[in-house]
Order: C-alpha cells, then sequence, then structure tokens
C-alpha cells in the first residue's frame, strides 16, 4: 500500500513547505536511519546528540515536531523535556529503549509529550505517529481561531482560548497538558458516563501503558479540583464503564 507523502495530506504544510522534525539520540546510527527514512518521505530532518546540539538546532530553526530520547547518556531527557515545555507547545515524541522505562514515560507525558515509542521501533510507525500529532496539533489550532468557550462548575471556570483554570477564588490552577485535554472531555459531556476508551481517545493516548496513565491523570486532576480526592464529589469512577463529571456545567 502507499503512502500518502506528510507533505501533500497535512493542512500545517498546505502552502507547500516542507516538514521540519529534530531527532535528538545519542545513537548516531539511529539518528541516521531515521533520517534516511524520514527525508524519503518529504520531511526535513535534523539531529542532535545532546542538550547543547538540541539547543543550537532549536535557535537556528524551530521544526514542527521533535523526536526525544529520554536516555542520552550525560544528559537527562526529561530535563530536555521540561527545557522544551518551558517555552513552545512544540509537538515532542519521546523514544525508550526498555520497556522498564514505563516509569519515565508516564512522566514523560504529564511533563506534556504528545506520544512516544519504545525501542525497537519501526521508521514507518514514527512516521505514522509524527503524521498523527501534527494533525491533532492542527486539528487544536483550528478549533483555537474558530472561537473559543469558557466552562464553569461550582465556581471554576476553564477557558479553552486561553487554556486557563481558576479555582472559586480566582486563582490559576497549572494543568498539564493532558490534565487539560482530559478536564475538556469531561466538561464537554458533564453528568455523562465517559469509558476508557473515550476518554483514551480525547486525551490522544494509545496502547496498553496509555491505558493506566488514565487512572495516574485522573488521579493528579482529582488532586488539584477535589476537596478531598480519596472521596471524590466532581468526578466519579462509574464501576465497568468508565469515569463521570458529576457536576452541571455552564458554558459561556
Amino acid at each position: 500500500m502507499n503512502e500518502t507523502p506528510l507533505v501533500q495530506e497535512h493542512g500545517l504544510r498546505a502552502a507547500g513547505l516542507p516538514i521540519r522534525v529534530l531527532v535528538v539520540d545519542d545513537d548516531p546510527a539511529m539518528r541516521q536511519l531515521l533520517a534516511n527514512y524520514l527525508g524519503e518521505h518529504d520531511v526535513e530532518v535534523a539531529t542532535a546528540a545532546g542538550r547543547q546540539e538540541m539547543a543550537a538546532r532549536l535557535r537556528s530553526a524551530e521544526p514542527h515536531l521533535v523526536i526525544l530520547d529520554l536516555r542520552l547518556g550525560q544528559d537527562d531527557g526529561l530535563a530536555l523535556l521540561r527545557e522544551i515545555r518551558a517555552r513552545s507547545e512544540l509537538p515532542v515524541i519521546i523514544t525508550t529503549g526498555h520497556r522498564r522505562d514505563e516509569i519515565d514515560r508516564v512522566i514523560g507525558l504529564e511533563l506534556g509529550a504528545d506520544d512516544y515509542l519504545t525501542k525497537p521501533f519501526s521508521p514507518r510507525e514514527l512516521l505514522a505517529r509524527i503524521r498523527t500529532v501534527l494533525r491533532r496539533q492542527e486539528a487544536w489550532r483550528s478549533a483555537q481561531r474558530d472561537g473559543a468557550a469558557v466552562y464553569g462548575f461550582e465556581g471554576w471556570q476553564l477557558s479553552t482560548r486561553s487554556r486557563r483554570l481558576t479555582n472559586p477564588a480566582g486563582e490559576a490552577v497549572m494543568l498539564t497538558k493532558g490534565e487539560y485535554a482530559l478536564l475538556v472531555a469531561f466538561v464537554s459531556a458533564p453528568q455523562r458516563p465517559l469509558s476508557r476508551e473515550h476518554l483514551l481517545q480525547a486525551t490522544r493516548v494509545h496502547e496498553d501503558v496509555f491505558d493506566r496513565s488514565i487512572d495516574v491523570q485522573i488521579l493528579r486532576l482529582r488532586r488539584k479540583l477535589e476537596a478531598d480526592p480519596s472521596q471524590p464529589r466532581i468526578i466519579l469512577t462509574e464501576r465497568g464503564i468508565g469515569y463521570v463529571f458529576a457536576l452541571p456545567v455552564e458554558v459561556a
């Protein structure tokens, strides 16, 4: 089956400009493999072996997406992810070398990574993940351009234009990308049981490891919304189904 060239199918590149990807990996063979494969599929690839090279590449020409290995020898991939997130919403796909690194993957997602792959992976699968992540970002930007809503519940307010959550005292409550997406899914369908599958799709997560990360993000969101997270009254568990946002929600 022929693969549709990314540059033709993706709205971000409707003007005909090449997609730029930065591969951050301390393995020269991996960098070369990905550069060769992605280059054959209309993706312009820059590479970096660690923090200094990554910073230089980001300064010279910011890519549309970063592929970031969490195991970089002397550099800490999670620290590099924090640095990226501190300055931009640049999409990031994290990679890890061992399945036992699940905790790091979950932390990476909570820090704002958009997807992950475990080595060894096929370059074709990576290309598919790049395509999916960039599609999502374009859809989100389109929604932002088309308008925004403010959701209110018991004094809380969530603005989708600013992606800002404020508590009843008017104080800002910081949300990770995953927590924000999860809360939007809930307030968009209040007082309706939502399956785990629905929440997985709404928060753009995948496969078995991500299935467990939904529970992690529910727990983290409860800690920010609930007076007593051990006895939640806002986000309730629906046994055998999933979760329900129990409060009525007003939309402005």
